[in-house]
């Protein structure tokens, strides 16, 4: 029978497949550079995760799972709306800071399998115990009561979600192309760009539904 992996073990494997991860990007790793560097055999390595995709999965959710409880309470907090906003972006920029192939990620697997996608996700959800109607709901009711004082425009909160996350991931998902035209192919100047978009995307997101 298979036992289960000592946590200090699969901490350090966790953080050293991140690192190659960050460095290589998905495609670019291979199980045996992260064996090597976790200083353990491949074999016990393939033993506990079977495959690339399998150990990505759980980086993947390592990565998250301190970003949706934030966010679950940011949403349901009682603060201004644009704050609110302002910390969601905030909070999602600095996961894709740490994590930059995470939007490659699930590019690739959605066009392979999206369902195993969309069942990673709903596992992460069902491991911290969110609510996501419970957001949506809560985010529904704010934005009603800023509509009806006159402040902003009507918008469903799931399409203010979903353009904010579409602001926030394309920067990464097209690294290439804004560092090699727009930014002179320099890291650094990438680096500074991606840290303006932060206040950038809370700012346009805020005016584009302000009266």
């Amino acid at each position: 029978m298979k036992k289960d992996i000592n946590e200090t073990t699969e901490s350090h494997i966790l953080n050293v497949a991140h690192e190659v991860f960050l460095k290589k990007g998905l495609d670019g790793t291979r199980m045996q550079e992260i064996a090597d560097e976790a200083g353990i055999n491949k074999s016990l390595l393939h033993y506990y995760y079977r495959t690339k995709q399998k150990l990505f999965e759980k980086v993947f959710k390592a990565a998250f799972k301190h970003f949706f409880p934030i966010v679950q309470a940011n949403i349901i907090a009682d603060i201004p709306l644009f704050e609110k906003i302002k910390i969601f972006v905030e909070t999602y920029y600095n996961i894709l800071q740490k994590n930059p192939y995470i939007p490659a990620f699930v590019i690739h697997e959605l066009n392979r399998n999206s369902a195993n996608v969309t069942e990673v996700f709903k596992s992460i959800f069902q491991e911290n115990n969110l609510e996501v109607d419970l957001m949506f709901d809560e985010l529904n009711r704010q934005i009603q009561v800023e509509v009806e004082k006159g402040k902003i425009i009507s918008i469903e909160a799931r399409q203010l979600i979903v353009n904010i996350l579409s602001l926030c991931i394309f920067p990464f998902v097209a690294k290439p192309i804004i560092k090699g035209i727009l930014l002179d192919n320099n890291e650094i100047k990438y680096k500074a760009f991606i840290e303006e978009r932060k206040s950038a995307v809370s700012q346009f997101i805020i005016n584009a539904i302000s009266v």
